[in-house]
């Protein structure tokens, strides 16, 4: 394939060198004419491992130059890669300026091309960024409409310094995001030689990937970061520790729990949170990242409130009360902490758990029970269909194929929140039906 790539920095450097070293004929595109200068000398315009010596290879087999002319570049290549920075600005706004730049470059040059363009933006940049602002100024720009000579990709990189170009070759995924089945087919085209799946998605999943992945990764360096401060004053290796930690792959370096849904509870998580973040405080260390996964937590169990407030003051069904399924394990269940807020709001609860049964609580969750909502006996229903008699909004936080048949067969102008991700419902109750982050 012939491509382009605009910006000639970290991305765009060993995106074009790794493509040329697959055989394709790249063009890389920059305003920096040292930069040019150097890639068609051969010499890298960045530092990075084994960058140096494969650009210096591409160049001597003619599969790689640079230029500064954007025309010439869109004119002789099917595909443009846009790779330019998206700085922060002083708010933490991300700033669009380079990439909307050259959108406008690569639109213009189009308008004045024979034949089709796929342009594939590398860039990172929020979710939605690609669909509300770059293809309206690329429509614009070039005068086309998307599949119908011009196609638009979002394809995020997932390159580390110091191994990126290993990690080019070796990716977890490809991740490409098209409105059209030929933006797939040209990448599927583009990375034949990249041993990886290729995820084929919206353009706007695929940009929130990327956004997920870097900020996933903070999240865990920050983790071990103060859970290692703290152990340290305890006299324990935190690198021992951590290290041990991550030979769980079924729970803790896992997709477990990496599910959107409600918010956590049960007799442990909180428990032992609250008892580590008092060690660290007795220690006097400062864990502010873990200091917030509580109020964080309290926080989604609001945004539940909220969306059934905004349904007005009715009767509601709810269903599941115990922290998860298959127990009747209520204490500190979020579930009793929103019955509580609803009842307090003024409320009409009716709630069903197939195995809550209050008369056999027993021990500390009898006590739990007791303290935090007393008057449960009274909200309980023996079926779902008792539960949703009179109903004039369901809330889902556990379901049983019991509870569901009985839901399905509710009268349809009920409204459904589900704070568990039932697929059938999502299909069996639009349009009045909505996820607590779906």
């Amino acid at each position: 394939m012939r491509i382009s790539i605009f910006g000639a920095g970290y991305v765009g450097a060993v995106s074009g060198a790794c493509l040329a070293k697959e055989g394709h004929d790249i063009v890389a595109v920059d305003k920096s004419t040292s930069k040019v200068e150097l890639l068609n000398a051969g010499r890298s315009p960045i530092v990075e491992v084994g960058i140096a010596e494969l650009i210096a290879e591409v160049v001597r087999a003619q599969k790689l130059r640079a230029t500064t002319n954007a025309v010439e570049a869109v004119h002789g290549t099917e595909v443009s890669l846009v790779s330019v920075g998206t700085p922060s600005q002083t708010s933490g706004a991300l700033s669009l300026d380079a990439v909307r730049a050259v959108t406008r470059e690569i639109g213009a040059a189009i308008k004045t091309k024979r034949g089709p363009h796929v342009v594939v933006y590398r860039s990172t940049i929020l979710p939605g960024t690609t669909d509300e602002q770059l293809v309206p100024l690329l429509v614009e720009s070039s005068g086309r409409r998307i599949g119908d000579g011009l196609e638009v990709v979002y394809n995020p990189e997932f390159l580390r310094e110091g191994s990126s170009i290993a990690d080019f070759h070796s990716p977890p995924y490809t991740i490409v995001g098209s409105p059209t089945p030929r933006g797939y087919e040209v990448m599927d085209e583009m990375y034949r030689s990249v041993k990886a799946e290729m995820v084929r998605t919206t353009i706007r999943l695929a940009e929130s990937v990327k956004y997920l992945s870097n900020m996933y990764h903070a999240l865990k360096i920050c983790f071990a970061n103060e859970a290692g401060a703290v152990l340290k004053s305890l006299g324990v290796d935190a690198r021992a520790a951590l290290e041990i930690f991550c030979k769980d792959q079924v729970l803790n370096i896992s997709k477990a729990y990496l599910r959107p849904g409600f918010a956590f509870g049960g007799s442990c998580l909180p428990k032992d949170l609250r008892a580590f973040l008092a060690l660290a405080r007795h220690q006097e260390i400062s864990v502010p990242m873990l200091a917030q996964v509580l109020p964080s937590n309290e926080r989604h169990l609001d945004r539940a409130l909220g969306m059934i407030q905004r349904h007005g003051r009715g009767k509601v069904a709810l269903f599941g009360l115990a922290f998860k399924g298959g127990t009747d394990d209520l204490r500190e269940s979020p579930m009793v902490s929103l019955a509580e807020r609803l009842i307090g709001k003024g409320f009409e609860l009716a709630i069903h758990d197939e195995h809550v049964h209050t008369a056999s609580l027993v021990g500390s969750n009898r006590d739990y029970v007791e303290k935090e909502i007393p008057h449960l006996d009274r909200l309980m229903r023996a079926t779902p269909e008792e539960a949703l008699a009179g109903a004039d909004l369901i809330v889902v936080a556990k379901c049983s194929k019991l509870e569901l048949a009985a839901i399905l067969k509710a009268p349809a102008e009920i409204p459904v929140i589900d704070l568990a991700s039932v697929k059938e419902l999502a299909a069996a109750r639009a349009p009045r039906y909505e996820g607590i982050c779906w």
